[in-house]
């Protein structure tokens, strides 16, 4: 389909994974003033409280984030397609299926990572929701799940489910362990096989394939980049987000740019006062928003101490914008 061949040729390089707890509205918004390019990924959202439920407050975004795609879980093909049909009126540039949770309240919707054991299912998914968008709809999912780890099993679900139409797929490159280790835990427990995703893409040259798992600098990014079509960063991303402004500057994640100069990280901190300042209007307290900002100054002199005037005076009943604005005289005192 022309759509994703031209999502193909138009991939953002650079993408941040959806993280549950982490990666709502504020969290993104605050990440796209760091890089205008790099892809945003939402928290995962199941298709039955998209269905069930008022989606506004699930699906709504500020168009500043774009380009930002949806993450949906669910397991059938039918409410998969209604809830895709429903997130393709916000406005998404991609909906993204997660293959690759392996959280308990998961397994026993019967979706995330334990469907790489049905990749029929997970084809038949894909077909239903790339019937009623125009936009790419995608995979993300582990190189295996317990004891099938071979090569040929990840194999076996990359054919099936790409046969179904789908031809982007992001791979953490570590198996799952369903039971036993907690998600927590097999975020860190499972060995990293880049070399398992390298082959992927040696193997399915015409499908995009994007890695992700324990990627911590522009470094490990560059690196990464010449073996695969992309990289998504979790974590780092979060405890340092100034690397997404670094990695703006230093990899070219779309489209080159002439036009563009990393932020301040000051700056970021006035931006995003104002956008508390719009927030809190609507009754958004100013927890929500600076809870995602803690690592903006990582490394720099003085951040611990930003860090806990932010931390504790944004928890303050009736704390505004100013917080944010009065945070910056830390560094005139440790100057």
């Amino acid at each position: 389909m022309t759509d994703d061949n031209h999502h193909k040729q138009s991939v953002s390089r650079i993408s941040i994974a959806p993280m549950m707890d982490w990666t709502d509205q504020h969290c993104r918004y605050f990440f796209r003033l760091l890089s205008p390019d790099v892809r945003l990924y939402t928290e995962m959202v199941v298709d039955q409280a998209i269905l069930h439920g008022d989606p506004d407050p699930l699906l709504a975004f500020d168009p500043f984030e774009h380009p930002v795609a949806l993450q949906l879980g669910g397991s059938e093909p039918d409410t998969l397609e209604a809830a895709t049909r429903i997130a393709a009126g916000f406005g998404y540039d991609e909906i993204n299926l997660n293959i690759g949770c392996p959280s308990n309240r998961v397994q026993s919707g019967r979706f995330g990572a334990c469907l790489m054991a049905e990749p029929r299912r997970v084809a038949d998914c894909v077909a239903a929701m790339r019937a009623s968008v125009q936009v790419p709809v995608t995979v993300k999912t582990r190189i295996g799940i317990d004891d099938r780890d071979d090569y040929e099993f990840l194999t076996a679900f990359i054919e099936t489910v790409a046969a179904a139409g789908c031809n982007y797929f992001v791979i953490h490159a570590r198996k799952a362990i369903l039971t036993g280790l907690s998600p927590k835990e097999n975020r860190s427990i499972p060995p990293l096989k880049y070399a398992t995703v390298y082959r992927l893409k040696q193997d399915f040259p015409d499908l995009t394939i994007v890695l992700n798992g324990g990627i911590g600098s522009a470094d490990d990014v560059r690196q990464h980049l010449e073996h695969v079509d992309g990289i998504m960063i979790g974590r780092k991303a979060y405890s340092d987000p100034y690397l997404l402004a670094e990695l703006q500057a230093q990899v070219t994640i779309s489209t080159p740019r002439t036009d563009w100069y990393p932020p301040k990280r000051n700056d970021i901190v006035r931006s995003m006062a104002d956008y508390a300042e719009r927030q809190l209007a609507s009754g958004v307290r100013l927890h929500h928003i600076t809870r995602h900002m803690l690592g903006l100054f990582a490394g720099q002199p003085a951040a611990r101490r930003w860090r806990r005037y932010i931390s504790e005076k944004g928890q303050q009943s009736g704390a505004g914008p100013e917080v944010l604005l009065n945070s910056l005289s830390v560094f005139d005192i440790a100057a």
